[in-house]
């Protein structure tokens, strides 16, 4: 397609220094510290018989190759081989030292840092939009969040609130959004089943903070507020959506379902600043394009599904970044790639 600039608006670039040393279980410090065990855990898979797990064993080792990339410029370099020269992306950092699974080598105060040298690259900053994060209860967490956007020129917010806080943290109501709405500052947040979470947390827990509906009294209170919910839902749901479908006896049944609820909340008009992304969960690519395509042909849904990937958390997953986008291009057309790639992108940045 003549002129296109994809915008990909979900990856990292965050490395294992910046992740917590035991999650998301203790031996995984052993393999951080000696990356030649899981080379030869892939050597003992290749002589079973099921090809499956060693298929497995080799996306956990491509996936921790790419998280041991000493600097996030290595980690950026690595997405860029997938796309056209002319792609941006949006990268998104992670504050996980609160999260309850150990010390992180690099906090981050360093992660934004080096984040913002990313930018000044001069062969690949342009391509940069960098995101800053927020845990609110950390101390000096809005002064480095207002340094990022001062100082660094950082273009948005990344929320995790699994990590340990809700949507309507008070710092958050009193301090952040009202910064994001009087700037213009889009905010993406995490809303799937998946993911990490704190890690005394249980998944129900977690689960009432990351709910798309804990994010109403956000948008009611903040209606300008340009809010994206992060991979649509999530693997679990879009599969409950497919398989299970809705109990015509019970009326609530669409709201117990993130996919659903993001769909009609959307469709509403009541929150039109609310945005999703098909990051991550489009990698289930066989099984949920053509629900993706149904919902490309609704007038309104359209113009607010975003572009993403969620590298590098995908060098888990068999298909690749580039076999993913192309096959996505392909499937829905120039038109509607056009729609989430361009289009809606510029519109949830601010730059239509």
């Amino acid at each position: 397609m003549a002129g296109i600039e994809i915008t990909n608006c979900h990856i990292h670039t965050f490395t294992t220094a910046h992740a917590p040393r035991y999650y998301p279980v203790g031996v995984v410090a052993l393999f951080r510290a000696m990356p030649v065990l899981l080379t030869a855990l892939r050597r003992a898979a290749r002589l079973q018989p099921w090809q499956g797990l060693y298929d497995s064993v080799v996306r956990l080792e491509n996936f921790h190759r790419t998280g041991r990339r000493l600097t996030q410029r290595d980690v950026f370099l690595e997405v860029l081989r997938y796309y056209p020269r002319s792609t941006r992306f949006v990268v998104l950092p992670m504050d996980m030292a609160q999260s309850g699974h150990g010390p992180v080598d690099a906090d981050i105060h360093a992660q934004h840092r080096e984040l913002f040298e990313l930018t000044q690259d001069p062969d690949y900053g342009h391509r940069v939009i960098p995101f800053a994060t927020i845990f609110p209860g950390r101390g000096g967490a809005v002064d480095e969040l207002r340094r990022c956007i001062d100082d660094y020129g950082f273009r948005g917010v990344k929320l995790y609130t699994k990590l340990g806080y809700a949507p309507t943290d008070d710092v958050l109501m009193r301090e952040v959004y009202p910064l994001c709405t009087e700037r213009g500052l889009p905010v993406m947040t995490h809303c799937s089943r998946g993911g990490v979470r704190h890690k005394r947390w249980s998944q129900a827990r977690a689960d009432r903070v990351t709910d798309p509906r804990a994010y109403i009294p956000v948008m009611e209170a903040f209606p300008g507020l340009k809010l994206c919910l992060a991979h649509f839902g999530g693997d679990q749901d879009w599969k409950a959506y497919l398989t299970d479908g809705f109990d015509p006896e019970d009326p609530e049944a669409r709201t117990t379902n993130w996919l659903s609820l993001i769909v009609d909340m959307i469709r509403s008009g009541d929150y039109p600043n609310l945005y999703t992304d098909i990051s991550y969960t489009i990698f289930k690519f066989a099984a949920y394009l053509p629900l993706l395509r149904l919902f490309m042909e609704d007038p309104v849904l359209r113009t607010r599904i975003l572009f993403g990937s969620d590298f590098y958390m995908t060098r888990q997953e068999k298909l690749s970044e580039k076999a993913v986008s192309i096959g996505l291009r392909d499937a829905l057309g120039e038109a509607h790639f056009r729609q989430i790639a361009e289009t809606n992108p510029r519109g949830w940045l601010g730059e239509a």
